[in-house]
């Protein structure tokens, strides 16, 4: 149901419109300002220090909010299920996702009942944001005006959504929408998108120069999606890294002892229900064991803008013990099951960055809520380890988990939680090195890696990628590494899919008959690809030649019924018929003449970064200021992954996520390391900090990092105090 409201007399919005702070809060918030100090290094990024914790968070989001308040208000609109008061009707789907999972009086109830010193913190992030608003009456958020402490327990881990973001939003438009099938099989067409993903290495003093662990921190996520900073109190808090925007913890990132690198998991570790429904009057049963129980049923509303003013659509929701109602499938209810422990969560968010070791950083393992990743971690003792997806329920290994289970047996019911040691976790392994790039376990370590029998299958669906294949091709040859060393690693350029993809495109074209017109046609592109070292650059055709013939492949291979649920790599490179092969060889070197008026052009002038404005969906323009990029997607084996493609309007293609934040860290008895951020930390165009760090992203030229106070002389811009 739709409900339409009518737009109010000005003179009651002024009258419903926040009042400003009383007195004492006002006194509050500027007693902690003045407890607290920002220094701006020379390439913007905050070093943020507060006697306390909590002044160290109400610092840091302060500064966040400095840098871009829209991304911050964003991504809690993005949490809360309130997207569509600020962007429409559009975002209907992705709200009633959210207000699913995401109950403001529970929420409420939770932070009521949390520990003390974790209240105190959710107070200084509210009052940080609050004081920001205050002192900066220009700044209009679109939506929230006042931020409550609750609402940090909306966003306790480090991506928006997480594990919801795995439910199908069409599917869920087909069922509460009621849309025809129809409108469900048009709603997603086949597309090529980014895979998702990370990258964590880590290097034991066995394996480096100066006998000391190195770790590489790389998240693959959406440019402009964190901020980087510098957290620091006299509480036992120096953490530094990327920060989700609008959290108060350092999500990737070290202290002076230890540091961790989160990379998204390939366990199963949300589960769908079949439940067998039946309507006895106006009501629902569901179908458990041997008896019926009511199906749960609750009113959700969600606020909407529109040209006219706010509207509201309602909805009716159902849910049984498992979890909501998400979609329909033969016949039966499909509902969903997954972690929700928002205060478990943001504690051990919170608490892996006062971690020392590898002893306590596995203490904050135990609270199993690091839901959706894997973690490769790093510490001045000398230690590395990787330590599996942090929350895998137990369940019954006979049934087949990647598929929706009979909700009505008792048998699917989860049974606990497997404990830390259960998983497939590595330390000190004898390799001296490990790695996690979003694929199995079982590869981590090389020789030294878990075996894959060993655990139950739903441990990992993941499986290896060509990112991992690069992994370990870059660490089995790496001796004596350094931080130079293991950023040449991180940015090596061979793209391995390839190795096994161009064989058979060969082997076809050699197969052609004389008289076939395509061997004519095709002799150079496929003299240019044979003499390839499959690695990229900017100078580089076959680059060229290879990304759009694989892309165009990739697209054949996804509308092929017989490739449904298979391997697509080695689909491609074994049962893709020769006729596709060539005629996506011929399609690339057409699409290539087309667009840039010659097959022979090289990579770097189709790929592209570029950074036109603050928003948070970056408009693209061929006749803009871009700088080339020598990396692909991860798709091929980039290790420094650039999701790319064209925009309307444009030829070239330009990058929208990968390597949104690289760092390197050697551990000692004092801290080395380089990082960059892709483009720059603030969001304002003029801003000197708006590209400043575009060159050194696009070549992997990674700049100090001023860890240490001393690190910061001459090479401060200012130091001062919120709100000042």
């Amino acid at each position: 149901m739709i409900r339409s409201l009518l737009l109010l007399p000005i003179a009651f919005l002024i009258a419903c419109a926040p009042a400003g702070p009383s007195p004492e809060t006002l006194a509050r918030w500027e007693a902690q300002a003045e407890a607290v100090t920002i220094t701006r290094d020379d390439w913007g990024i905050a070093h943020v220090r507060g006697t306390t914790d909590a002044q160290a968070v109400f610092g840091m989001i302060y500064a966040q909010a400095e840098d871009d308040f829209n991304r911050v208000e964003t991504n809690y609109l993005n949490a809360m299920g309130r997207l569509a008061e600020a962007e429409g009707e559009e975002a209907i789907w992705r709200d009633l996702r959210m207000k699913l999972f995401i109950h403001p009086d529970t929420l409420r109830a939770q932070y009521a009942a949390s520990p003390e010193w974790l209240r105190a913190l959710m107070d200084a992030w509210a009052d940080g944001l609050n004081y920001y608003l205050h002192t900066h009456p220009e700044v209009t958020p679109r939506v929230i005006t006042r931020f409550e402490p609750w609402m940090a327990l909306s966003f306790s881990e480090g991506s928006i959504g997480g594990d919801i973001e795995s439910i199908s939003l069409a599917q869920l438009e087909a069922f509460y929408g009621k849309a025809p099938r129809s409108a469900l099989a048009s709603a997603e067409p086949p597309v090529l998108r980014e895979p998702s993903g990370s990258n964590g290495f880590a290097i034991a003093p066995s394996k480096s120069a100066n006998g000391k662990a190195l770790l590489l921190i790389n998240p693959h996520t959406s440019f402009f999606f964190r901020s980087e900073l510098q957290m620091t109190s006299d509480e036992g808090l120096n953490a530094y890294g990327a920060v989700t925007w609008g959290q108060f913890f350092i999500y990737q990132g070290f202290n002076e002892r230890a540091g961790w690198m989160h990379t998204s998991s390939g366990t199963d570790n949300i589960d769908e229900y079949a439940e067998t429904v039946a309507q006895v009057g106006d009501r629902w049963n569901y179908r458990y064991g041997g008896e019926e129980r009511a199906v749960v049923t609750e009113r959700i509303t969600v606020p909407y803008r529109t040209a006219q003013g706010m509207s509201t659509r309602d909805f009716t929701v159902y849910r049984t013990h498992h979890g909501p109602v998400v979609r329909e499938a033969d016949g039966k209810w499909i509902t969903v099951r997954l972690m929700q422990e928002p205060v478990k969560a943001l504690t051990q968010s919170y608490s892996r960055t006062k971690a020392t070791n590898h002893a306590t950083f596995k203490e904050t393992m135990q609270l199993h809520t690091n839901s959706s990743n894997n973690t490769v971690f790093a510490d001045a003792e000398g230690n590395i380890a990787y330590f599996h997806a942090n929350f895998v329920p137990v369940r019954d290994p006979s049934f087949d988990w990647s598929r929706p289970v009979d909700g009505s047996d008792p048998a699917t019911e989860w049974q606990g939680v497997h404990a830390v040691d259960d998983s497939p976790n590595l330390l000190n392994p004898r390799t001296g090195w490990l790695q996690n790039t979003n694929n199995w376990p079982y590869s981590a370590a090389g020789a030294a890696s878990p075996r894959e029998r060993d655990y139950p299958s739903y441990m990992d669906r993941a499986g290896e990628n060509p990112r991992g294949i690069h992994a370990l091709e870059v660490l089995q040859r790496g001796r004596d590494f350094t931080l130079a060393s293991l950023i040449a690693a991180a940015y090596d350029p061979h793209l391995t899919a390839f190795q096994t993809l161009l064989p058979a495109l060969f082997r076809a074209y050699d197969a052609l008959p004389r008289t076939d017109g395509r061997r004519a046609a095709l002799a150079e592109p496929i003299a240019e690809m044979r003499k390839w070292d499959r690695r990229s650059s900017v100078t580089s055709v076959p680059t060229s030649l290879a990304v759009f013939w694989g892309e165009d492949l990739w697209l054949r291979v996804r509308a092929d019924p017989e490739a449904e649920g298979a391997d697509l790599y080695a689909f491609m490179a074994t049962r893709t018929s020769a006729d596709d092969r060539l005629a996506s060889l011929s399609a690339a070197v057409a699409k290539l003449s087309a667009d840039f008026g010659d097959w022979r052009t090289p990579w770097g002038e189709i790929n592209r970064f570029q950074r036109l404005t603050g928003d948070i969906v970056q408009p693209f323009s061929d006749s803009g200021p871009s700088l080339p990029i020598g990396f692909t997607s991860s798709r091929w084996g980039s290790l420094a992954a650039f999701g790319a493609r064209s925009y309307p309007g444009t030829k070239r293609m330009y990058g929208t996520s990968g390597n949104s934040f690289v760092a390197v860290v050697e551990f000692g008895d004092s801290l080395r390391a380089r990082a960059v951020t892709a483009g720059g930390l603030n969001s304002v165009p003029g801003s000197k900090h708006f590209n400043d760090q575009a060159e050194r992203y696009a070549t992997g030229d990674l700049r100090e990092v001023y860890f240490y106070p001393s690190q910061l002389v001459g090479h401060t811009e200012r130091t001062y105090r919120p709100g000042r």
